[in-house]
């Protein structure tokens, strides 16, 4: 759907290892990139995580919200900004120290977006 991202639908000539070229097509799912944090609270000894209804997953059957990461899109800003932002909305936390980790492509198969992860 256009509505909230962008599906494509792409033919491309492919070279196989083998040398051969191959025609593919491919759908590509352009949502945009995301951040993820897992802060811990050292006054409780604990990580911080969010309750939330989703509906991908009610439409499957799952009916309980699902408990995640705190975790959203970039939404034009730089990865920490957005997840500083998310962390305020999601936990009502202001975090102070945080340190990027990694940002791999987390279904790349099907889907562009990076995620960049931070704790």
């Amino acid at each position: 759907s256009d509505d909230w991202a962008v599906l494509k639908k792409t033919v491309l000539d492919y070279r196989r290892r083998d040398g051969r070229w191959e025609t593919q097509i491919r759908q590509t799912y352009d949502r945009g990139d995301g951040a993820v944090i897992l802060p811990f609270d050292p006054r409780r000894s604990t990580v911080l995580l969010v309750r939330q209804f989703r509906f991908p997953a009610y439409a499957v059957g799952h009916r309980e919200p699902l408990i995640e990461a705190c975790a959203g899109l970039l939404d034009e800003n730089d990865p920490e900004t957005a997840i500083r932002k998310e962390a305020e909305e999601e936990l009502g936390y202001r975090l102070k120290d945080i340190e990027r980790l990694f940002a791999p492509f987390m279904s790349p198969g099907s889907v562009t977006e990076r995620l960049w992860f931070f704790t």
